[in-house]
C-alpha cells in the first residue's frame, strides 16, 4: 500500500471532489477553489442532478447481505482530503468463507459479522474510461481505509445513462497517482495563484470555457508569423520603423 510522508491537520482538509478537477485541469481547480468560480454546462448540470438524487436519501438501508450507506462523510489526514462518497456499500462476508477479522474486513456498530467496504461513485453519461473519476473513487477508498483500518481492493463507478457499473481495481499505480494529485492540490492552494490559461481540446468540454477563455490568450499562428516577419525585416533593414504591434 502506498504511503504519504505528509500528515495534515483537520484544518488543512480540502474537498476530495477537487481531485477530479486537478486531473482534468489545474486552472479549473484553482478557479473553483481559489476564485470561487462556478458555471454549469450540460455535463456538470447532469452530474449535479444525479448526485442530488443519490443524496436525497440519507442514512443506511439493507438489501440482503449488503448494507448501503449514503451521506457518509469521510476524511484522510494522509491525503489532506474530506468529502462525501455517493454510496458506500458494506458486503457481508459469508460465514462459510471463514474469513477472520483482518485488513480486508470491518465490523459495523450493532451488526453481527464482518463486512467488506465497497465505495460507489455516480457519474452522468455512458460507461467510459475516465482517469479523473478513478482517482476520485480511489481517494474515497483511501479515506475509508484510514478511518476503518481496512484495505479496500475494489470500488465501482456507476454511469447514469447506461445504468451500468464499471468495477475499478484500486491498484498501486492508481493509489500513487491519487497521492501525487492530492499533494499537488495542496501545493496549488498554498501558492494562492491561478495557473495561466492554456488551450487544449479538453477545454471545449469545460463548463468554465467562457470564463477562462483560453483561446483569447493564445497567439494565433497568423500573429506569430506576422511578428516573425517583422523581426526579420528589422534585422535586414535597421531603418525599418514598422511597429510590430500594428495590424499587418
Amino acid at each position: 500500500m502506498c504511503s504519504s510522508l505528509v500528515l495534515y491537520s483537520e484544518d488543512d482538509l480540502l474537498p476530495l471532489s477537487r481531485l477530479s478537477d486537478m486531473e482534468f485541469c489545474e486552472r479549473r481547480a484553482a478557479l473553483h477553489l481559489l476564485e470561487r468560480v462556478w458555471e454549469d454546462n450540460v455535463h456538470t448540470a447532469g452530474g449535479t442532478l444525479l448526485h442530488q438524487s443519490v443524496h436525497a436519501t440519507q442514512g443506511t438501508e439493507s438489501r440482503a447481505d449488503v448494507r448501503i450507506a449514503r451521506g457518509l462523510w469521510v476524511r484522510s489526514l494522509r491525503l489532506g482530503l474530506s468529502g462525501k462518497p455517493d454510496v458506500v456499500e458494506f458486503h457481508r462476508v459469508p460465514s462459510e468463507e471463514g474469513i477472520p477479522a483482518g485488513p480486508a474486513t470491518t465490523g459495523l456498530p450493532g451488526v453481527d459479522g464482518r463486512w467488506r467496504p465497497f465505495p460507489v461513485e455516480y457519474k452522468p453519461g455512458h460507461t467510459k474510461y475516465q482517469p479523473s473519476f478513478r482517482i476520485q473513487l480511489c481517494a474515497q477508498a483511501m479515506c475509508l481505509e484510514e478511518m476503518l483500518g481496512v484495505f479496500i481492493e475494489r470500488g465501482a463507478l456507476y454511469y447514469g445513462k447506461s445504468r451500468r457499473r464499471m468495477e475499478v481495481v484500486l491498484d498501486e499505480a492508481l493509489r500513487q497517482a491519487t497521492v501525487r494529485l492530492a499533494e499537488r492540490l495542496h501545493e496549488l492552494v498554498a501558492s494562492g495563484q491561478t495557473p495561466p490559461a492554456v488551450y487544449t481540446k479538453r477545454c471545449d468540454q469545460c463548463s468554465l470555457l467562457d470564463i477562462c477563455q483560453p483561446k483569447s490568450v493564445r497567439p494565433s499562428h497568423s500573429a506569430q508569423r506576422y511578428l516573425a516577419r517583422t523581426v526579420q525585416r528589422v534585422l535586414e533593414d535597421p531603418q525599418e520603423t514598422t511597429n510590430p504591434l500594428e495590424e499587418p
